[in-house]
């Protein structure tokens, strides 16, 4: 009993404990500074600028992750899905507003 325990506590590959592991998503402060900068107003988590921002936030996190990480294939598939998500988002406020387009994409510093 006492060695199923022990080992729960570790990954198998690593031996390193779940306690040290970087957390991949945001915290709520996080969220909060993102929301604060990009957000049109205190409250806003749905407009297109507040999702594209903090799906950067995610994708540079996850980034890194994969840099140490290399084969963590489940992880560079969420790091896709995510991608394409922002992609979409993008797309959609370069349809609907050029000037709001560039200026995100320029403050988030994004290549396009």
């Amino acid at each position: 009993m006492v060695l199923q325990f022990a080992v729960a506590r570790y990954r198998c590959s690593t031996r390193t404990p779940l306690m040290e592991m970087p957390a991949v998503s945001l915290t709520t402060e996080q969220k909060k500074e993102i929301l604060a900068q990009y957000g049109l107003h205190e409250t806003d988590t749905g407009s297109p600028e507040a999702q594209v921002a903090m799906l950067t936030k995610r994708i540079v996190d996850l980034t890194e992750h994969l840099k140490t990480h290399k084969h963590d294939h489940h992880s560079r598939r969420g790091l896709l899905l995510l991608v394409g998500r922002r992609r979409r988002l993008l797309k959609y406020v370069a349809k609907v507003d050029v000037a709001r387009y560039r200026s995100l994409i320029e403050r988030l510093g994004l290549r396009r």
